[in-house]
């Protein structure tokens, strides 16, 4: 393709993110899958413009703005992204934009008054707000300055970056080390990461689906911090364990692997069609310690009759992703799921339910990929309030147990990880371990009074795979 051809796909790409309420890359990969013509090397330059595009967005509706355009469009975004990130003259956009075959319509007048205002400029201004220099919505930045206090800066603009590419070693088929190696048979660069001991961080995208290492189930697609969750799990060999909000199965996969293939876990979700897509991640694994379970809500009949039956629980509740903008930049900006006021009251009520398959001397493990205080801690802090026989497992002691006395990423008794502390995505896990001896009554608050719930979560859960 032209660069004048690919300036084109990308307009009609960010058009259909516009259009398309689903999230960016399923997306582009349909957008690709049925344009098979478009070779390799053009899809590559196509996605990582497009990106660059949606994690500028603030800032090139504002530049857009201030150049007198009506609104910010897919053509209007891309203008500007050529002048100010990429630093062309209006010369050479005048000529990408020619009309001829394949190549982007020709300015018109307003587009043509805009670059002349924005030519010479640069992203970055004087004038612009803070909000703006770091992409913040609206929705978020009250929430987000008060989790991240005097952070909200330095968190914000690590999450213009692009994430890393990290992988997670399968220790029944793999170490570090051999993992490295058989990656380097394919001409991809990993190196161990900071944290996790099951983690690599591979050098650039390369595409995995088509290395041996990958389809033999060596390593699996999973960020760093997502496996320091899994880790906080601590799951035994022989143990009992529930994913209670399984997804996709990625930290199923984790934690099943931990077990040594030994043991019972089972994968839980209220949308069947993730927990299918999930099964052959299961099988290229080599794991047959899990088994799949949807789930009609969050208080499905199954929970009661497994009541107090299972040693880890784990609760990966649905969120508002504020820590995944790194890889979801269009998710500060599209509100594909529920908002705040919807996922509060559901992540309690998938907590509290969850709590009632937990036995006596068992742990409890709430996660979220947010970092805000309300979808976290403020979310621990009210389920220990109403189940007394709950109590808090500090993450230093859990990493105590299971890392022979490897320091634990973080200070405190949760697991919060950011992108500028740790180079991860966004997590807060809190282990919370209920007492081997009863305290209270056998009718636990878990078991009454919810059943009426204000939210839908079928509904709410299919939004969230929307």
């Amino acid at each position: 393709m032209t660069p004048a051809a690919r300036l084109q796909a990308v307009i009609d790409l960010l058009t259909e993110i516009d259009e398309t309420p689903r999230p960016a890359d399923a997306v582009m990969s349909a957008y690709f899958r049925n344009r098979r013509y478009i070779g390799s090397k053009d899809r590559t330059a196509i996605a990582q413009m497009a990106y660059a595009i949606l994690r500028r967005h603030a800032r090139l509706g504002w530049w857009i703005e201030r150049g007198g355009y009506e609104r910010p469009t897919p053509r209007a975004r891309v203008l500007a992204y050529l002048l100010l990130e990429e630093n062309r003259n209006a010369g050479v956009v005048l000529e990408m934009f020619s009309g001829g075959k394949f190549a982007p319509a020709r300015l018109t007048d307003d587009e043509l008054a805009m670059v002349g205002k924005l030519e010479s400029h640069t992203m970055d201004h004087p004038d612009m707000p803070e909000t703006v220099r770091v992409e913040c919505p609206d929705w978020a930045e009250a929430a987000m300055r008060a989790s991240l206090g005097d952070r909200f800066g330095v968190e914000m603009e690590k999450l213009l970056e692009a994430a890393p590419l990290d992988l997670r070693i399968n220790p029944l088929k793999a170490n570090q080390q051999s993992a490295i190696k058989a990656l380097a048979k394919a001409q991809i660069t990993a190196e161990t990461t900071q944290w996790s001991p099951l983690g690599l961080r591979v050098k650039g995208r390369p595409p995995l689906g088509s290395v041996d290492a990958f389809k033999d189930g060596l390593v699996e697609i999973q960020d760093e911090g997502s496996q320091l969750v899994a880790l906080a799990v601590a799951p035994k060999p022989g143990h009992q364990v529930v994913d209670f909000c399984a997804g996709a199965g990625g930290k199923t996969l984790a934690v099943a692997a931990l077990m040594k293939n030994k043991g019972r876990v089972v994968a839980c979700d209220v949308l069947d069609k993730r927990l299918k897509r999930a099964a052959e991640r299961f099988r290229r694994a080599g794991l047959h310690n899990i088994e799949a379970h949807p789930l009609t809500s969050e208080r499905d009949p199954w929970v009661k009759r497994h009541k107090r039956k299972f040693d880890r629980v784990l609760v990966d509740a649905p969120c508002s992703g504020t820590g995944t903008w790194r890889r979801n930049p269009d998710a500060r900006w599209r509100q594909l799921g529920p908002g705040l006021e919807q996922l509060l009251p559901l992540q309690a009520n998938i907590l509290d339910s969850a709590a009632r398959l937990v036995k006596p001397g068992g742990r409890l493990i709430y996660a979220t990929c947010s970092m805000l205080h309300d979808e976290n801690e403020a979310q621990v802090e009210a389920f220990l309030q109403t189940h007394h026989d709950f109590i808090v497992k500090p993450v230093a002691e859990v990493w105590a147990e299971e890392e022979a006395g490897a320091p634990p990423p973080v200070d405190g008794p949760y697991l919060r990880l950011t992108p500028a502390k740790h180079d991860t995505d966004g997590f807060f896990a809190a282990v919370l371990e209920r007492r081997a001896e009863e305290t209270v009554s056998e009718e636990s608050v878990s078991d009454v009074g919810i059943e009426q719930g204000e939210v839908d979560p079928v509904e709410l859960g299919k939004a969230i795979d929307a």
